[in-house]
């Protein structure tokens, strides 16, 4: 399939007249569980990068070590979500689901974990499973359901919604912890009930098959008229499903992985950066979960905007420019540290996110084809999960071997090269 034709927009489809000024139902109700389960997990996730350093007295290395092998196990769970979703119709939603449930049981593994290490461990890879298994099959929904040339704005508003519940997350962690002096049982509960919310909303709200035949045509090119006098064909077998490696075989697609996956080995992640602002700020714990809410607000204004040029003017160049925001801060987190340049670095990643997360899903699902959609966006984000496992776990050990400027100075050259990398290798004028 082409994925671009010629001139400036060569990575974005046609725009009909009138096209994709409404996003569709199925992408808000998914929005909406997202934006539930984010409450749910980033409530967690805001105090246990604390928990963890802090708390438990792990080493930076320990917990780059620790972050980054949960993040690639998930990777691998993703493919498996994807394959399961494409196996039939209308398996989507019920491949999701399971996700979405398993995440929603983990909290309660951390409640009865209580300070054991192992226990807290397996809670926190039945979160990361939990994640892995929904995120292919909910990403082929959106892009089942709106049409080629509104993938950027779908996934906008979708990632907007969903950054709403981050930005509320550690927020209502806060609250939690301030209403009951720094009881993170009581966080782990409260983050439970909203995660199980979420569930209920998916099977209530998001249809069980979203791939209508309206969606479906889009896909599939119409049949050419056939004379009256000329016997009728023989019907043509369905195509299997294209397995990760037929998938892979796409040139567009593959370039498209490829450059994700250097990309996201030159990502360091959000918790580094967290901890990073906290040292250099000196904050008290309890203002800890404080952090990510500047990144999210940020990333909740810019997504729809970012999904509508994306749409516009092409999502290479938008996908690119992210990551050249994310190079940004790591520069600036060199600087001495200071209340103008924990704000500017937060500002820089909500930037970052909004012009990759959803972009990159946009920018990848026209070279995949509906009955494998989702297994092909499995392949692309374990390819950036497995990754984002090596970039953390490198940032952690040069981080307690050599210091954390000497990490940063490191990564920022990475992302650097890898940001000329991915210029030479994402699709262009012509690119199939």
């Amino acid at each position: 399939m082409y994925l671009a034709t010629t001139g400036r927009r060569s990575d974005a489809p046609p725009r009909p007249v009138g096209a994709g000024r409404r996003v569709p139902g199925t992408v808000v109700a998914l929005g909406a569980v997202s934006l539930v389960t984010d409450i749910s997990s980033e409530m967690v996730t805001a105090v246990l990068p604390l928990y963890l350093v802090l708390g438990l007295g792990l080493s930076p290395l320990q917990f780059g070590f620790f972050d980054g092998l949960f993040n690639g196990a998930t990777a691998l769970v993703r493919l498996l979500g994807g394959r399961l979703a494409d196996r039939g119709g209308g398996r989507h939603r019920t491949v999701a689901g399971a996700g979405y449930l398993l995440s929603a049981l983990s909290r309660l593994g951390l409640l009865l974990a209580g300070g054991a290490a192992g226990g807290i461990a397996a809670a926190m890879a039945a979160d990361r499973l939990g994640k892995g298994v929904r995120t292919a099959p909910r990403d082929a929904m959106i892009t089942l359901s709106a049409p080629p040339e509104a993938l950027g704005r779908a996934f906008g508003v979708h990632r907007a919604m969903d950054t709403t519940g981050a930005l509320l997350g550690p927020l209502v962690a806060f609250l939690v912890l301030w209403a009951t002096a720094d009881a993170y049982d009581a966080v782990f509960v409260v983050s439970f009930a909203t995660g199980l919310l979420g569930v209920v909303v998916l099977r209530l709200f998001v249809p069980a098959d979203p791939a209508a035949p309206t969606a479906l045509a889009r896909s599939v090119p119409a049949p050419k008229p056939v004379r009256a006098l000329k016997p009728a064909r023989a019907a043509k077998p369905a195509k299997p499903v294209r397995t990760a490696p037929r998938v892979l075989a796409d040139p567009a697609f593959r370039r498209v992985v490829v450059a994700a996956a250097l990309l996201g080995a030159a990502t360091i992640g959000d918790s580094f950066l967290y901890l990073l602002l906290q040292r250099g700020l000196d904050l008290p714990a309890a203002l800890f979960p404080l952090l990510p809410l500047g990144s999210a607000a940020c990333y909740l204004l810019l997504a729809v905007p970012a999904g509508r040029l994306a749409d516009r003017s092409g999502r290479r160049i938008p996908f690119l420019l992210g990551h050249g925001a994310l190079l940004a801060a790591y520069l600036t987190l060199l600087a001495p540290a200071g209340p103008a340049v924990a704000v500017l670095v937060l500002v820089l990643l909500g930037v970052f996110y909004a012009a990759t997360d959803g972009v990159l899903m946009a920018l990848a699902a026209p070279a995949l084809p509906a009955h494998g959609r989702a297994s092909g966006l499995a392949v692309l984000q374990t390819g950036q999960a497995l990754a984002r496992l090596v970039g953390a776990a490198g940032f952690g050990a040069v981080w307690t071997w050599w210091g954390p400027r000497p990490a940063l100075a490191a990564a920022a050259l990475a992302l650097a090269a890898a940001l000329t990398a991915a210029w030479r290798i994402l699709p262009g004028r012509k690119a199939r």
